[in-house]
């Protein structure tokens, strides 16, 4: 049976309906005061974690609207908590674990339903040997002993900041070199949250350093090289805050995921140095082979893989206890390598082999190779997984490959020699850097 109302129930139903969608309201405003978003106001409640992307609160605050600088000559001397390489600063250098955060691209469409667009082309002092991106907001490219700087973008493609390499090692827990050097810097990294760069220098050219390591790449540990350094930089001062002695003629570099330990490949002395970034040192220098260069890590950080330029190999590192071996007949000259973010797959450049390999890590055997252009060397990687980009050196293109089934899906004109590429997760662009000194930026749309 149904009840009636009447008119004075209707009104004292509105205004009790009315004074709740206030108290509402209210309790938002609360909320959002207290530095709070309520669920339904939080876009990322709507969007799927990213793993290894910083927390908004662990962001460094934008640098985009700061006026374009160069780092000064003479630095200012480091703190005493920085002063011994060995002894971490007042906050250590280690990010706390990363959760999701707005580097996520907002744009869901899978990335091998996409194509490359350029956009612009960045010129200038510059001669990148790589980009590297932070996913906070910057790219870094690295000038090598050309510029003997690293050259610091915004997403607006504007020049933040000129960072010099030279620097006094005795400042920084290194006596024995009390005079100013320079370095030559090769490639970057950034620690899981991109609070932290950390870039390779090729060698220190100055006094105490009678051995650099040579223009043209041949070398051995027979050589004896002059070990050569890695230098720590604040993404948000963008100021030098540590230095670490690595291996002689250090190429590329990679942080573990759970961000406690930095890799780095050393071409000449054929080895792989172990950093423990609390404590700065370097514990440990693994045998790889030949002409060490790109370094993946699988997810639980517990297995490096290095490709070795001078064989068909790729060494497969244990990080807990410092063994090697080999996972074979990869192919001609594996140059640079990246993990598919499940770690079930490598995927490698082949210098001399003209294409890429997809390696199952389970298995140790080949998928598939798919030829993409000559001389492939420098990759990268969309978030997702489904795409890889990849420059090749003697074609001047950079070809994008479908992960599933290994098909290229675009190839790209770069300008003469391209040598870098990174993936900028935010906006979906591919930044690549060519030798003679230009930086194009491709649109994925």
């Amino acid at each position: 049976m149904r009840s009636e109302t009447g008119p004075a129930d209707r009104r004292r139903s509105l205004l009790l309906a009315a004074a709740a969608a206030v108290l509402v309201g209210l309790s938002a405003i609360a909320l959002l005061i207290n530095g709070q978003r309520p669920a339904a106001l939080d876009a990322a409640a709507v969007l799927p974690p990213s793993p290894g992307q910083p927390s908004p609160s662990a962001l460094p605050s934008p640098l985009g609207s700061q006026s374009p600088t160069s780092e000064a000559a003479t630095e200012p001397a480091p703190s005493s908590a920085a002063a011994t390489s060995s002894a971490p600063g007042p906050s250590p250098s280690v990010d706390p674990a990363p959760s999701p955060s707005p580097s996520a691209p907002v744009d869901l469409t899978p990335s091998d339903e996409l194509r490359m667009r350029l956009v612009t082309e960045i010129t200038g002092r510059i001669n990148p040997k790589s980009v590297e991106a932070s996913q906070t907001g910057l790219v870094f490219a690295q000038n090598n002993i050309y510029q003997h700087t690293i050259s610091v973008y915004d997403r607006d493609f504007e020049l933040v900041k000129t960072l010099k390499d030279s620097l006094v090692l005795s400042d920084w827990g290194y006596p024995e070199y009390p005079e100013r050097v320079q370095g030559g810097p090769v490639e970057a990294a950034f620690s899981p949250g991109g609070r932290f760069a950390y870039v390779t220098n090729r060698s220190m050219y100055g006094p105490g350093f009678p051995r650099p390591g040579p223009l043209i790449d041949p070398c051995s540990p027979a050589s004896d090289i002059d070990r050569s350094f890695v230098v720590e930089y604040d993404v948000e001062s963008l100021q030098k805050t540590r230095v670490f002695q690595v291996g002689s003629l250090p190429k590329d570099l990679i942080v573990t995921p759970d961000g406690t330990t930095l890799l780095v490949s050393n071409w000449c002395s054929y080895d792989l140095s172990v950093v423990d970034l609390a404590s700065g040192e370097e514990t440990r220098r693994i045998d790889t082979g030949p002409y060490p260069r790109g370094i993946a890590v699988d997810p639980t950080s517990t297995f490096a893989y290095v490709a070795h330029l001078g064989s068909n190999d790729i060494a497969r590192v244990n990080l807990e206890n410092g063994r090697m071996r080999d996972v074979r007949n990869v192919g001609p000259s594996p140059r640079d390598v990246l993990m598919s973010p499940d770690g079930r797959f490598l995927y490698v450049s082949l210098d001399q082999g003209g294409g890429v390999a997809k390696v199952d890590i389970k298995e140790e055997l080949v998928v598939k190779r798919v030829a993409t252009g000559r001389e492939p060397r420098s990759m990268t990687m969309a978030p997702d997984g489904l795409s890889v980009y990849v420059v090749h050196w003697g074609g001047g293109t950079a070809s994008k490959i479908r992960t599933r089934d290994m098909k290229v899906l675009q190839t790209v004109q770069t300008g003469y020699h391209p040598i870098g590429i990174t993936y900028d997760n935010a906006t979906r662009q591919v930044w690549v850097s060519t030798y003679p000194g230009t930086i194009r930026i491709f649109q994925e749309e």
